[in-house]
């Protein structure tokens, strides 16, 4: 006898050695070939790369409806990535749904409702809680963060649709036609863009007629900053990553998840061409390899015009600098953060990084990356066609430059707000959006999204720029403003708030992750204890790896110095 059972299944022992020889079978799940069959045919010629993951995860979650376990499997293989790593890097965002051996899918039919602030006040939660309650089979009502379309509040999305100013009779409806794909609005194609000279400032760059030193001070004498919402200046960043060794990379930054902010959405579905040829200029400076897109999952009508336009301009030979990958974000707000949406394009979770060093120094693949957002982009071939001058001198209050404010709320004209850099809330309510709705009086406003804080009507003559409102408190951020009114309380608005930041917390770190969670308990239990809540701001806002812990704070901090009334 060679072999002895040592009453183990499928183990074995030589005899005398006491060593364990490997497993008959492999351990654990067993891929079923149909499974690898249908992963290896719905993949087909594409690349097997690690940093795919997402993207792949997406094919299998658009084809099969969820993420079944043996496919999941079954891409892990082709990848060469183990499954734990699978699962962890599927189970971090909220678009994946995960469906176990045995588990029933979810219904084929998903809508998701906004429950972030603008939407709340709109009258979200009565059309949700009907939803829930007369939701045919085949459909599942979800909450949802902001989905960057404040100005149309509430809004759905009913599988990739897009529902504005929505009943629950409206939904049903919608999901019973079947019209649940994305509307692709009007836009400026490749055609009607290039028609009217765009790309004419790319040329330039790209013969030799612009020199590179020279674009870059026109950037810096601008005045231009990062409008994602930390303002850096636009041409120094582009300077230290051309000071950094090669290779480069860039990334575009339009994970819009602020709650209230849909600018970039607004210009990606209106001109994207002068976002496009912006960002081609920035390759060209920084000399970038590639350039990696990264566009929140909320945005699918942005996509389809995305796809189809790139493919133009490629033809066109306008990228041959450079190569464009658009990535696909899988619902996660964090991955906003730079360093979490660069973890993300890696196929990773979107976990943000310890700096140093910073992203301009090793970013993608770890080689210095520029990252700017959308709107910033938007405006570099106006600003090298125009001067530096023109641009610089459309600000007012001390700021530069032209601002897109995204604005909802109490108003009676909601929507983006092309004006100058450091207007102010009040000016963006009287003179830009019709004023205040019937019935409501001027009581309060978020002037920078979710994180900016909250100010009082007594307030709103302060210029809503960078560096004017930090002594409050409060920053501008990505210029998104929410208009509060005497029949908002603020206890409410700020629950709301915190809601989202527990809900869009990554976990990394404990601050963040437990903070938030307590905060929405202290918070929700009624009446507040200010000593308390400001204790643990303090801990959120010292000690969180990133600026979703550090800014959380914000909006409780607000209610208690700006509206004490409203903690009776």
């Amino acid at each position: 006898m060679n072999e002895m059972s040592n009453g183990g299944g499928n183990r074995r022992i030589h005899p005398g050695s006491g060593r364990r020889k490997a497993p008959v079978f492999p351990k654990g799940r067993l891929l079923a070939r149909e499974e690898s069959e249908a992963v290896t045919k719905l993949l087909g010629d594409r690349p097997r790369h690690r940093d795919m993951l997402i993207e792949y995860l997406h094919l299998i979650q658009d084809s099969e409806g969820c993420l079944p376990s043996g496919h999941m499997q079954a891409l892990g293989e082709e990848l060469k990535i183990p499954m734990a790593e699978v699962y962890e890097v599927a189970s971090f965002y909220a678009h994946f749904d995960i469906v176990r051996d045995g588990e029933e899918r979810p219904a084929p039919v998903t809508v998701r409702v906004c429950e972030s602030l603008s939407c709340m006040m709109a009258g979200a939660e009565q059309v949700i809680a009907e939803l829930e309650k007369n939701a045919p089979s085949g459909v599942r009502i979800l909450r949802a963060p902001c989905m960057g379309r404040c100005d149309t509040a509430p809004v759905c999305e009913a599988g990739h649709k897009h529902l504005d100013h929505i009943d629950a009779s409206g939904v049903f409806k919608a999901v019973e036609e079947g019209h649940l794909h994305p509307e692709i609005p009007a836009f400026k194609n490749f055609n009607d863009y290039e028609k009217e000279g765009g790309y004419s400032i790319l040329k330039q760059c790209l013969s030799g007629e612009r020199e590179v030193e020279k674009v870059v001070e026109h950037l810096s004498d601008s005045g231009l900053r990062g409008l994602g919402g930390a303002g850096f200046p636009t041409g120094r960043k582009w300077g230290f990553v051309r000071a950094e060794a090669k290779p480069r990379l860039m990334a575009v930054n339009a994970d819009e998840g602020e709650p209230g902010t849909f600018k970039d959405r607004y210009y990606l579905e209106t001109n994207p061409h002068a976002f496009l040829e912006g960002m081609l200029i920035g390759a060209w400076a920084v000399e970038a390899e590639a350039v990696y897109i990264y566009l929140r999952d909320e945005y699918p009508a942005a996509r389809e015009i995305l796809l189809k336009e790139i493919a133009e301009v490629e033809k066109a030979g306008f990228a041959d600098h450079t190569r464009i990958y658009l990535r696909r974000g899988a619902g996660a707000y964090i991955c906003g953060e730079e360093s979490a949406m660069i973890e993300s394009i890696e196929g990773k979770r979107g976990l943000p990084r310890h700096r140093p060093p910073y992203v301009a120094q090793v970013g993608i693949f770890d080689r210095p990356t520029l990252v700017n957002n959308v709107e910033t982009l938007y405006w570099v071939p106006d600003i090298l066609k125009n001067g530096a001058e023109w641009f610089a001198s459309q600000g007012k209050n001390g700021a530069q430059g032209l601002r897109s404010y995204s604005v909802s709320g109490r108003v009676r004209e909601p929507g983006v707000k092309l004006v100058a850099a450091g207007t102010t809330a009040r000016e963006l309510v009287e003179e830009h959006c019709g004023g205040m709705l019937d019935g409501h009086i001027f009581k309060g406003y978020l002037p920078g999204g979710a994180s900016g804080g909250i100010l009082p009507e007594s307030m709103a003559d302060i210029p809503l720029e960078f560096g004017k409102l930090e002594e409050h408190g409060c920053f501008v951020g990505s210029h998104a403003v929410v208009i509060l009114s005497d029949q908002d309380d603020m206890k409410d608005v700020a629950l709301n708030l915190m809601k989202f930041f527990e809900d869009e917390s990554c976990g990394q770190c404990t601050p963040c992750r437990n903070g938030t969670e307590k905060a929405v308990k202290l918070m929700g239990s009624g009446e507040w204890n200010p000593e308390t809540l400001e204790d643990l701001a303090i801990v959120m806002g010292d000690a969180s790896i990133c600026g979703l812990g550090q800014a959380a704070p914000n909006p409780l901090r607000s209610v208690i110095k700006f509206f004490p009334e409203d903690l009776k």
